[in-house]
């Protein structure tokens, strides 16, 4: 019992063909012993089209109607099927066709129940009981097509809010991913410019000062250590998705402005003159905000160290407006004249980060050499106070 309807849905055909049958039955046990041949085959023969009632509603009406009407006045055959099998063919098509199909429908078996009052056929009585069943039929039928068709429309909304919704989920694990690479390259780039700095310093005054080379390569492990750190923390967003879930991301908190003074002296560690010139105070931005910053400077300082040695000097000006914040790093680049990243063909990731990163907050950055030598970085971000 429990998989009749799904058997019924799976073979319309023969659920349709059953149905047909089960109504010419009860049409010729209601009729009895009264029926004749003629009024076995009128039965059976106006039943027959209402195997196909679903696949073809209107042809089925018509022809279950047409062999109806033949029957009833022509050959003058009564019986129960003159009613069950026309209001079967009227629902059919109310319910799964357009409503002026049924209106005309209707509206010609009212004609019919007329036709027989005019005739003699039907008295007032049965006229007034039986008036009503077309229209009632045929407002049933598409009551059910209009529902049917408003819960196919609320499957396919949710079918799309939730196609939407994950499409959203991808694109923010695929920007989440493109920022943690950034991330991952601002801190392997910067750190590993430092310790090489750092390193080449120690070889330099190993033989002449082994203490202050010893101190120096100290500088290096806790450089590397940090950036260990550093990383561990943008693997556990990997993992988890956010950045409260392993220990590694209570020990290390992202970077922001009060960690721009730690860099310059990580950076003058690996031996460039760095300039520090501040002018307003920041506002209370958001953490994304100081991590903006703090990794813009970082990456000049990078391609400082990276292009201009530890024998460069730095300058850092930042100046904070009440919407924002205005940042130039310049360096000398040790006197030697360094090319645009444009002519090397690409503009290179670090410079390409910098751009997303001041996109994100309407900003703007410029990067390019400086007349006869060195190197200039100049950016300006817009940010909104968390308060």
């Amino acid at each position: 019992m429990l998989r009749t309807p799904a058997l019924m849905a799976r073979q319309p055909r023969t659920a349709d063909a059953a149905l047909a049958a089960g109504l010419a039955a009860v049409s010729l046990a209601v009729a009895g012993g009264e029926t004749g041949v003629v009024g076995w085959i009128c039965t059976v023969a106006v039943h027959i089209p209402l195997v196909w009632r679903r696949r073809a509603p209107v042809v089925v009406f018509w022809a279950v109607a047409g062999l109806a009407g033949i029957s009833a006045y022509p050959l003058a055959v009564e019986g129960p099927y003159l009613l069950l099998a026309p209001l079967t063919a009227l629902y059919t098509l109310a319910r799964h066709r357009p409503r002026w199909h049924s209106l005309l429908a209707a509206g010609l078996a009212e004609t019919f129940l007329l036709w027989g009052w005019v005739s003699g056929e039907l008295t007032w009585a049965k006229i007034l009981g039986l008036a009503p069943l077309p229209a009632a039929t045929a407002l049933l039928g598409m009551n059910l097509r209009n529902r049917r068709a408003y819960l196919d429309q609320q499957e396919e909304q949710a079918r799309q809010r939730e196609q939407d919704r994950d499409q959203r989920a991808r694109l923010a694990v695929a920007t989440e991913r493109e920022r943690i690479a950034r991330e991952m390259h601002d801190i392997v780039a910067h750190n590993l410019a430092v310790m090489v700095a750092l390193a080449d310093g120690a070889a330099l005054t190993a033989a002449d000062d082994p203490r202050r080379a010893a101190t120096v390569m100290g500088k290096v492990a806790a450089t590397g250590r940090q950036a260990l750190d550093e990383m561990q923390h943008l693997l556990d967003l990997l993992r988890t998705g956010t950045g409260t879930g392993g220990p590694s991301s209570e020990r290390t908190p992202q970077p922001g402005l009060a960690d721009l003074d730690a860099l310059v002296d990580q950076v003058r560690a690996a031996g460039p003159q760095v300039t520090v010139t501040r002018e307003g105070a920041p506002g209370r931005w958001s953490p994304g905000a100081g991590l903006a910053v703090y990794r813009i400077v970082q990456e000049a300082f990078t391609n400082t160290l990276k292009h201009a040695g530890p024998t460069a000097r730095i300058e850092l000006r930042l100046r904070y407006l009440p919407y924002g914040v205005d940042l130039e790093v310049t360096d000398d680049g040790a006197l030697q004249p360094r090319p645009h990243p444009r002519d090397r063909g690409t503009a290179g990731h670090g410079l390409v980060g910098m751009i997303e990163r001041v996109g994100a907050y309407r900003g703007s950055v410029d990067a390019g050499p400086r007349p006869g030598a060195g190197w200039r970085v100049a950016a300006r971000m817009t940010f909104e106070d968390s308060t």
